[in-house]
């Protein structure tokens, strides 16, 4: 069997992923220094292992902690790791940041979930309200080989089909692609998109038309703008009258040099103040 040690096994990442792995086909073990984490594992009916002998004979290293803790704990761990093993990253941020030591006979990969769709349809009420995914609902996967042979891709790709099953497509990009997407596209941009569109709700509801109202009205306007805009509604498009509204909101909400935010510095600046 494959060697699994997952590192920060009972943080909240950690604990989806022990849910996952540890009825699976691989050997795991299991890392965690908080109290609460030690128990949250207890409760799942695993223990804590001794980094200082599952380390060492690990095929597998994943770091399941928070960015800015990655550089301290891979310097802490992949020295002690075999050669041919694989350190896993579950975000591009610290290896495109540079946290990870230089050690050409291990082999690093980082894979992260896309979540599931708002487009999907799911018949069983677990999978339909399972938004973050790795429960029920199904989703697609990024993942890239930072470094390694094919043959670590294969693994670690295998591997996260498992950690984040059930899991429908994987896709194969380069870890600069995954930057963009996380944290540019889906962190930068979309979660302030996202955290402007309450705070317009909550204007809304504050100027005194009844919450319930506002809250119905913006999900299924939210729904059917998305649907027009990404192609689920062939041949839908905006009224000529939401159409002007466009222009006018576009004009008095966005500045001119919005798209900066995918530029290669400006992701590194992303980068370094996450990690």
């Amino acid at each position: 069997m494959i060697k699994v040690t997952l590192v920060g096994a009972g943080g909240k990442m950690g604990c989806r992923l022990t849910d996952n792995l540890k009825d699976s086909e691989y050997e795991l073990s299991y890392l965690e220094i908080s109290p609460a984490g030690i128990e949250r594992l207890r409760q799942r009916g695993v223990e804590v292992a001794d980094p200082e002998e599952v380390i060492p004979a690990a095929d597998v290293v994943i770091f399941a902690v928070p960015d800015i803790y990655i550089k301290q704990i891979a310097h802490a761990y992949v020295p002690k790791m075999k050669s041919g093993a694989m350190g896993i990253c579950l975000d591009p941020a610290a290896p495109l940041a540079g946290a990870l030591p230089d050690r050409k006979d291990v082999a690093y990969f980082a894979s992260h979930p896309s979540h599931p769709s708002v487009f999907n349809w799911e018949a069983d009420e677990i999978a339909h309200f399972d938004y973050f995914g790795g429960i029920a609902a199904r989703q697609t996967i990024v993942c890239a080989l930072i470094q390694g042979e094919e043959k670590d891709y294969e693994l670690g790709e295998a591997l996260s089909k498992t950690m984040y099953a059930p899991v429908t497509v994987s896709h194969r990009i380069t870890l600069r692609d995954m930057g963009i997407l996380e944290p540019a596209l889906s962190e930068t941009f979309c979660a302030a998109l996202v955290s402007k569109m309450k705070e317009a709700v909550d204007l809304v509801v504050a100027k005194g038309v009844p919450k319930q109202a506002v809250y119905d009205f913006f999900y299924g306007h939210i729904n059917i703008e998305l649907a027009l805009l990404f192609g689920q509604l062939p041949g839908g498009q905006f009224s000529d009258a939401a159409e002007k509204a466009i222009k006018i909101g576009d004009k008095m909400i966005f500045r001119e040099d919005w798209k900066r935010v995918f530029d290669d510095d400006s992701i590194m600046e992303q980068i370094k103040a996450i990690t």
